[in-house]
């Protein structure tokens, strides 16, 4: 058991794509590492929660304790953003909100040591997920599916001593060309929005894929980062002496190193329309401030 004094000492976290409220979550794992950092900021890059497969009837005690433990950092003055996703988009009337140390935001635009980091979901420029959601939706259901199977095939392969499986990655190896393709899109995108506001670091979450890597053209370049999940990678990203860290985690090595718009009336948040919603995020993300 680490104590405070153990704690490691960070500028600023980000972590996104926890899923909590599925059986994917690794909410173990997510639990520890939060409890083995003290950080000054913490971003939560979009779908924490997943409204889209939430059920009453599933929040294990476990993710339960990744939420008390999220409060818990704030009470201790780590400034928490909540970054809103596409799987917790129902949260996005609630923008602008503040509490405490907890803000909800579209984006967030940290400035530390001089350097500007932006940092925001990325779901603003999924092509599927805003001209075929009904797709994506049938895609995340899929995938929750899949997970369920993958944890029973892998129950029977531990029995017989076997190797545990990953059906989703095995399944992603063999679209790895298009997945390739996508996301080499989605990353210049990205980055080339990031030149042109000349950010040093453009940060996202949404697709993922765990990553850190410079990517330039005719204007300039920027260090692209993007935070990975807790379903399959568990990764973070950690601001430490000066830059910014992909992490990995694993339980014998947790740290395995490889101003938002101000709406003044609650009824206007509480009535708009979703499509005024998107639209009202992605003129914040695209916003200087």
């Amino acid at each position: 058991m680490k104590q405070k004094n153990d704690l490691k000492q960070l500028d600023a976290v980000v972590i996104s794509d926890t899923h909590l409220g599925t059986r994917s979550a690794k909410a173990k794992e997510l639990l520890n590492y939060l409890k083995s950092i003290k950080t000054e900021v913490l971003v939560l890059n979009g779908d924490i929660i997943d409204i889209w497969q939430f059920s009453k009837s599933y929040f294990p005690k476990t993710q339960l304790k990744v939420v008390r433990q999220i409060i818990k950092m704030m009470e201790a003055g780590t400034q928490v953003h909540y970054v809103i996703g596409n799987h917790d988009e129902a949260l996005r009337r609630f923008v602008g909100v503040k509490m405490g140390n907890l803000s909800i935001v579209n984006k967030v635009v940290l400035k530390i040591n001089g350097a500007k980091t932006w940092i925001f979901h990325g779901d603003a420029f999924d092509v599927v997920m805003h001209h075929s959601a009904w797709l994506a939706k049938l895609g995340a259901t899929g995938y929750a599916l899949l997970t369920i199977i993958n944890k029973v095939v892998n129950s029977f392969l531990s029995l017989f001593g076997q190797r545990r499986i990953s059906l989703s990655k095995d399944i992603k190896e063999l679209v790895k060309s298009k997945r390739n393709d996508v996301t080499s899109r989605f990353e210049k995108t990205v980055a080339g929005l990031a030149i042109k506001k000349r950010y040093k670091y453009a940060i996202c979450g949404h697709i993922h894929w765990p990553a850190k890597k410079r990517i330039s053209n005719q204007h300039g370049s920027v260090m692209y980062l993007n935070s990975g999940d807790w379903v399959e990678n568990m990764t973070a990203l950690e601001f430490e002496n000066n830059d910014w860290h992909l992490v990995y985690y694993n339980d014998s090595a947790p740290f395995n190193y490889h101003e938002d718009d101000k709406v003044d009336e609650v009824s206007d948040l509480l009535t708009r329309s979703d499509k005024a919603l998107f639209k009202t995020m992605f003129r914040d993300i695209l916003s200087e401030s």
